[in-house]
């Protein structure tokens, strides 16, 4: 299953695996309930950093591997990398970005300016492919524990790591393979020169244990790298079908579309998908 769109089957993990009776057997005990989430997110930043600091991205195998005299590090190809602020559940991150490639929305002989849709908003509905891995060292990546090859669609409401909504923000789209003449292509549905990168999250921006949906989950409060590759996205992305964009409604701008609650008579719905705001 996809670890990464299907959350709600980890709170139902969490409930069952992950929760412990008290002595008396009356009450469930918050197995994360210690954990200073603050404190992490200085550490996880430490260590993403001596991660950066590791290893260099190899052009052949388009892969992170441990640094070898004669590369150069992540961390200092300050032309392909960049550092993002980001914010959730009131608390600050940095997010790393290592740029592969822009991409290219725009068909070499037959498309058009228009094609260029830009980037997408954070708050965007997208289409990619990924992988992903754990951060486990300074110099040692997990298995991979989740990929599609072939592109998925993914919503901001139903998106676990929220750092891929910050990440895909610096990418350009792909543009769609035709026949020689121009006509849809008769075969798979095929997006090429799609923008590529590499993103460095921190536990916070992922699967963080301030949410209890992710207490089943085998990789809670771990920073994450994921290759990831833009394929298309919808402009304008409304959730709520209110007319106005989701990328809009985040009404303190702290890049959180989560912690916004304009409407009293509706507290516990944040502000992109009530039609009322």
């Amino acid at each position: 299953m996809n670890k990464i769109k299907h959350i709600f089957l980890l709170l139902i993990l969490g409930v069952v695996l992950i929760y412990s009776c008290d002595d008396d057997n009356n009450a469930f005990v918050n197995p994360f309930t210690d954990i200073n989430h603050e404190a992490l997110s200085i550490s996880d930043n430490d260590s993403i950093v001596l991660f950066l600091k590791n290893n260099y991205y190899d052009v052949a195998t388009d892969s992170v591997k441990t640094l070898v005299s004669g590369e150069i590090a992540l961390f200092d190809q300050k032309e392909k990398l960049t550092i993002m602020d980001a914010k959730r559940n009131d608390l600050d991150y940095k997010l790393y970005i290592y740029h592969i490639k822009e991409g290219n929305p725009i068909h070499p002989d037959f498309g058009e300016a228009s094609d260029d849709k830009g980037n997408p908003t954070i708050a965007d509905s997208i289409f990619a492919k990924y992988s992903g891995q754990s951060i486990l060292s300074s110099s040692e990546l997990s298995a991979v524990f989740d990929s599609n090859t072939s592109g998925d669609w993914f919503s901001y409401e139903r998106l676990a790591v929220r750092g891929w909504s910050y990440g895909f923000t610096t990418l350009k789209a792909g543009y769609l393979k035709k026949e020689d003449n121009g006509d849809t292509f008769n075969g798979p549905i095929t997006y090429l020169e799609g923008g590529k990168s590499i993103l460095f999250i921190p536990s916070g921006l992922s699967y963080t244990s301030i949410n209890p949906n992710n207490y089943g989950s085998t990789i809670v409060n771990q920073n994450l790298m994921f290759n990831v590759e833009l394929l298309d996205f919808v402009e304008f992305t409304d959730h709520d079908n209110d007319g106005r964009p989701s990328s809009e409604e985040d009404a303190n701008e702290d890049g959180d579309l989560e912690n916004d609650f304009s409407d009293n008579s509706q507290p516990g719905v944040p502000d992109y998908l009530n039609q009322d705001i």
